[in-house]
């Protein structure tokens, strides 16, 4: 009887200790759809949050493309579960969301990001080095781009100047829409909207090389920025935007699998490492599927922090 006894309890503990490294969402064989994201960062933390779901925990992972916007109210109908770089507060659709109790918000898988509107040095200083004379020496602010349009003069409309502004339906596209007619520069300066974060990148790399004035809006963590020296301009005094990035989850899946959205919430990449591996997506073209897996190889003391020591095994045996 004792023996008995000792062997529903030894078989108890098992099944207890199994089940704080399980999820009943992936049990039950339901897929954990992904916000497909289009920039560097949101690429690489959605494949990694994906690999350890998938390996660590035996879930199925997917995802689904589409603009920011698109997935953002995705996620607030759980057709999307799990959204890996929201930037919280500044999409009203996001602020919509989650004022209803739609969609919630865990932990900070990147700290000390910055965004905002950006021109070369050599634009304000010039750069004696290369040749270059200061083309906007006063320029300090984005109100005082009122003067220098022609400075950042739009070849297809050279009455004005050009704004290289987000891809249409990224967030921030319409942040700064808001933007250039808040300071009074929509009738001096065209809205220029990139199709994708690379044409983005392609213009303002293109415009460096020739030694060209450029007016865009960037962010960090980002490979860009730091290949470039660039000055941000500052904003009316008072702006405050202070940029909190947090896991974006459907509500449905927060209440439904605890396990995971306590793995999540723990995940976090130091930003100048963040930054290290998002150069490399740029300067060797190295895919975010296959930096995901370097990551993984060359930083266990920190992703190992974040899941279950059964999980860690399972994550190390599959690299």
């Amino acid at each position: 009887m004792k023996k008995m006894k000792w062997a529903f309890v030894g078989l108890a503990l098992s099944v207890g200790a199994n089940a704080s490294f399980a999820s009943e969402w992936c049990d039950s064989g339901k897929t954990i759809k992904f916000a497909g994201l289009n920039w560097e960062s949101g690429m690489l933390l959605t494949v990694v949050m994906q690999d350890i779901l998938k390996e660590g925990y035996g879930c199925k992972v997917d995802s689904l493309p589409g603009n920011s916007i698109a997935m953002e109210n995705a996620l607030s109908t759980n057709d999307i579960q799990v959204f890996s770089e929201e930037w919280v507060g500044r999409s009203r659709v996001w602020n919509r969301a989650a004022a209803a109790g739609k969609v919630i918000g865990v932990g900070s898988p990147v700290k000390g990001a910055v965004e905002g509107w950006y021109v070369p040095r050599y634009v304000v200083e010039g750069d004696a080095s290369r040749g270059i004379k200061a083309s906007a020496p006063d320029l300090k602010n984005i109100a005082d781009l009122a003067k220098y349009a022609s400075v950042f003069r739009d070849q297809e409309e050279p009455s004005k100047g050009r704004f290289y502004n987000c891809p249409a339906g990224w967030t921030c596209e319409t942040e700064n829409t808001k933007m250039l007619k808040d300071y009074g520069l929509s009738a001096s300066y065209t809205n220029f909207r990139s199709g994708t974060g690379p044409a983005l990148d392609a213009a303002v790399l293109s415009s460096y090389k020739r030694k060209q004035p450029i007016l865009f809006y960037y962010w960090s963590p980002t490979a860009l920025l730091g290949r470039i020296d660039v000055i941000k301009l500052a904003e009316k005094p008072g702006v405050d935007k202070n940029i909190s990035i947090k896991v974006g989850l459907s509500k449905t899946f927060h209440d439904e699998a605890p396990e995971l959205v306590d793995v999540l919430s723990k995940v976090n990449i130091p930003i100048e490492l963040l930054n290290s591996y998002l150069a490399q997506m740029t300067t060797t073209h190295i895919k975010a599927p296959a930096l995901a897996k370097v990551f993984l190889k060359e930083k266990p003391e920190l992703w190992t922090k974040w899941v279950s020591a059964s999980a860690a095994e399972k994550i190390q045996n599959s690299l």
